[in-house]
């Protein structure tokens, strides 16, 4: 599957607990990343400050669902299953 342009999902939905630039502790589940564009486009994208949990994430059908709210939900439920 290829990442829906604009969907911006992965960058919300999950907590991210490694250091994103202007964000030195992460960030919460729910939260926008800072570096999340108006249009949701990931302004750190192909740069190597992105953190590498971020590059490593691959869009997948299982995760991502069908369309971005369903990829917010999907993300949001794994977000509450995994939290320790």
């Amino acid at each position: 599957m290829k990442c829906r342009e604009g969907c911006g999902a992965c960058c919300i939905a999950p907590s991210i607990s490694s250091s994103i630039p202007g964000m030195p502790d992460g960030k919460p589940a729910g939260e926008r990343c800072i570096h999340l564009s108006v249009v949701n486009l990931c302004g750190l994208f192909g740069k190597p400050e992105r953190p590498a949990v971020c590059s490593a994430f691959m869009a997948d059908v299982e995760v991502c669902g069908s369309d971005r709210d369903e990829a917010i939900r999907i993300l949001g439920w794994l977000e509450q299953m995994t939290a320790a």
